[in-house]
């Protein structure tokens, strides 16, 4: 079962890092502009006029600025909505960069992710600890009455609502332990987490995706699997930083660590 579980989390590393290296992949992004922050519409480095509305975005360019929309060049006015798919899927371009529309809390913005970026040519690998079965453990999940919004601190220095579904209890290190968690669309949890080897010998904080809990709130919470959040990979992300209680006192000595 060891052998087992220590191959598949092998195999987990390795897809990590293809995807995280991938040519539009988190080292890929370049800028995040939230379009409240010009006024006139004009942001760095990207042409044509982006204007937010409480609907989406429009823009307007002309066939010099070398914008193409949907794969086709592009001159004059569309209004675009979030773009959900895949980043290298985003419906506007500029030669090989994706400019990816966003929305948070009502703000809209643009996202740049380019192949060339200097993270992506610079990327060596992902720091991380091999598979140790002692860092796996039982957990179980108690869900809130209803979803909890909390305000955060995220990683751009901006505050931003959270929604924690319910708090997960599990032993570590000979006491039990309790991560404040969110649910994902597919029932799976998210916890953001940090702990004694954060900002030391990893990085200041890290991701955990444990599966859906069964129908008793059982799940297992594997800290093999912890993992770099996306502003570890570029500075440009809006990561949440770790809700109160959410630092563990033990040195979590397992999973993803930093960039090699």
């Amino acid at each position: 079962m060891t052998t087992d579980a220590s191959d598949a989390w092998k195999r987990w590393h390795e897809e990590r890092v293809e995807s995280v290296s991938a040519p539009y992949g988190p080292l890929a992004l370049t800028a995040t502009h939230w379009i409240e922050d010009y006024p006139d519409g004009r942001l760095p480095d990207i042409p044509g006029k982006w204007v937010a509305e409480p609907d989406g975005v429009v823009l307007t360019a002309a066939g010099a600025d070398g914008l193409t929309v949907a794969g086709r060049p592009f001159a004059g006015e569309t209004r675009l909505a979030v773009d959900s798919g895949p980043e290298a899927a985003a419906r506007v371009a500029l030669g090989e960069k994706r400019l990816v529309v966003l929305v948070r809390e009502g703000v809209w913005g643009v996202r740049v992710y380019d192949p060339a970026s200097a993270a992506r040519r610079a990327f060596r690998g992902i720091e991380a600890d091999p598979y140790d079965p002692r860092w796996s453990v039982p957990g179980r999940f108690t869900p809130y009455d209803s979803a909890r919004t909390i305000r955060l601190g995220n990683a751009d220095g901006r505050e931003r609502g959270f929604d924690l579904a319910g708090e997960l209890v599990f032993p570590l290190a000979g006491r039990e332990r309790t991560l404040k968690v969110a649910r994902r669309a597919d029932g799976g949890l998210w916890a953001v987490f940090a702990d004694a080897t954060s900002g030391d010998t990893s990085f200041r904080f890290r991701f955990l995706f444990p599966a859906a809990p069964d129908a008793e709130g059982r799940v297992t919470v594997d800290f093999n699997r912890a993992q770099l959040p996306p502003c570890a990979f570029a500075g440009h992300f809006i990561c949440p930083l770790p809700a109160p209680g959410n630092t563990l006192d033990v040195a979590v000595e397992a999973g993803e660590r930093r960039l090699s």
